[in-house]
């Protein structure tokens, strides 16, 4: 992941009321009442709370992010609305700190396109979910492979569409590392964003029981 990149651009967003997300991954993700959630890419933690008030006192809800500025803002959400059941945590997507079959849900929204190992980060998620487990996800992917020019800029990464893969590519990571029940909720039409056109889609998937 291309963090001095992501870091900068995100730190600078942390204080702006723009909508970083391209989708809605948590209105379908259903999380239950003493569930343990993650939300990889978690910003300004947002979703974090609605999930902690979701999962209850007997659930636990994990925020992870790269971004300096969004951590910071993030947990002082947390602590402005006194939640106590979740926590945010500063990691790269490829190396969760979580242990093996911990989680029972894990939500993202258009943040793994920054990955420059998609398929690790993958791994890394099912690897950490409980048999049975799922993830619900929003992303970005490329109508056309993006040119190497471009996907090898880490400020082009970081603005959210250079690191994209294609529908295709992406269907297929998900079924290498893993994942069953592979199931589209939403996807919208083709739009250009960049140098390159891109759509948006919300998928889920389930480790095996």
């Amino acid at each position: 992941m291309n963090v001095e990149a992501i870091n900068e651009r995100y730190t600078s967003l942390s204080e702006t009321s723009c909508c970083l997300s391209c989708g809605g991954a948590i209105n379908h993700a259903k999380a239950q009442a003493g569930e343990i959630c993650v939300d990889m890419g978690s910003g300004r933690g947002n979703d974090v709370i609605r999930l902690a008030e979701e999962v209850g006192e007997r659930g636990y809800v994990y925020g992870i992010d790269i971004s300096e500025g969004m951590i910071t803002k993030a947990k002082a959400n947390l602590e402005k609305f006194e939640v106590t059941n979740a926590e945010i945590l500063k990691a790269g997507l490829e190396n969760l700190p979580l242990e093996v079959n911990s989680v029972d849900l894990v939500i993202s929204n258009c943040t793994i396109n920054h990955a420059s190992d998609k398929l690790a980060v993958w791994s890394e998620v099912y690897r950490i979910l409980k048999p049975g487990g799922r993830f619900v996800v929003s992303d970005i992917y490329a109508t056309q492979p993006i040119a190497d020019e471009y996907r090898n800029d880490p400020v082009a990464v970081a603005e959210c569409w250079a690191g994209s893969v294609t529908r295709a590519e992406y269907l297929t990571m998900l079924e290498r590392a893993g994942f069953i029940e592979i199931k589209i909720y939403e996807e919208s039409e083709p739009y250009a964003k960049g140098q390159a056109e891109v759509a948006s889609f919300t998928i889920s998937g389930k480790k095996n029981p």
